[in-house]
């Protein structure tokens, strides 16, 4: 890969929140940057190149990383984090509310990867972060499609580290707990809400924007971005957050009924009653 001043780097969802503040320091850095959002307005504040992207479109992706192409000649680090988040009990979403929030948040991590990945062999290296989260390993109630995109991600991840490894490409995944953004205001519902759950989703929505105000400053998530692109050999998982890290291990090692009873209320779900559950 290049020296470090001349990187290309492209992160995804960079126009608020945590792609902006990874896209903003990686500029600060020297870096050669390229931002995108849906709809840009201009080039960012901060010497970002911004591109209009949606994750959505196969043809969107191919001309956001053509221009990249005419303007830089490649991509060196690929940065994944464009997504949202759908609110609302399983049950009371659609099938094709589900199938939307798998578009942005799985499959267009898999169109930008599968967009950048001839590049980078033909470049001999390159990396790939992907956004994950908390929720890639820990059910969240009510945000069940969300935490479905990030548990696939994980797997997804997983395998193609082994399979992009012989060419010198590198995959790591950033798994943040909560954090200060805007995820769990600009998120979306189901159209179709059911009064069944109106009381619960309420106590854990209520939760959720507790630990969303409390949670990570959005640099503390940019600063692990920042240490695997300086990393010569990048390991694989990288957490943020001290609940990130034990709080999986702790749902490994505990009796279903006793981790499930302790984060139903933590959620407000205090009505769970005890049962065997996954195995």
């Amino acid at each position: 890969m290049s020296s470090d001043r001349r990187l290309r780097v492209l992160v995804t969802g960079a126009s608020s929140g945590i792609g902006e503040t990874i896209a903003t320091a990686l500029t600060a850095k020297g870096l050669t940057v390229f931002g995108t959002s849906r709809s840009p307005r201009g080039d960012g504040a901060n010497g970002i190149q911004m591109l209009p992207l949606d994750v959505r479109s196969d043809e969107s992706v191919r001309e956001c990383v053509a221009a990249i192409v005419s303007r830089a000649g490649g991509v060196d680090v690929l940065v994944n984090n464009a997504g949202y988040a759908l609110t609302s009990a399983a049950e009371e979403t659609s099938v094709d509310e589900a199938k939307e929030q798998f578009d942005t948040n799985f499959f267009g991590v898999v169109r930008m990867t599968n967009a950048v990945l001839p590049l980078m062999r033909q470049a001999g290296g390159g990396k790939v972060i992907m956004m994950g989260s908390l929720a890639g390993s820990v059910g969240v109630p009510f945000w069940s499609y969300y935490c479905a995109t990030k548990f696939a991600l994980e797997g997804y991840c997983e395998a193609l580290w082994y399979e992009v490894r012989p060419f010198g490409i590198s995959v790591s995944i950033v798994e943040p707990e909560w954090a200060r953004t805007s995820l769990g205001h600009s998120g979306r519902t189901a159209s179709a809400p059911l009064p069944a759950y109106a009381a619960s989703e309420q106590r854990a929505t209520e939760a959720i924007q507790r630990f969303i105000r409390d949670g990570l400053s959005p640099n503390q998530v940019r600063d692990r971005v920042l240490r695997i692109i300086d990393d010569p050999s990048p390991t694989f998982r990288y957490p943020a957050g001290s609940q990130a890290t034990w709080l999986p291990r702790v749902k490994a090692l505990l009796p279903w009924a006793t981790f499930s009873a302790t984060l139903a209320k933590r959620f407000g779900q205090t009505d769970v009653r005890a049962a065997r559950g996954p195995v």
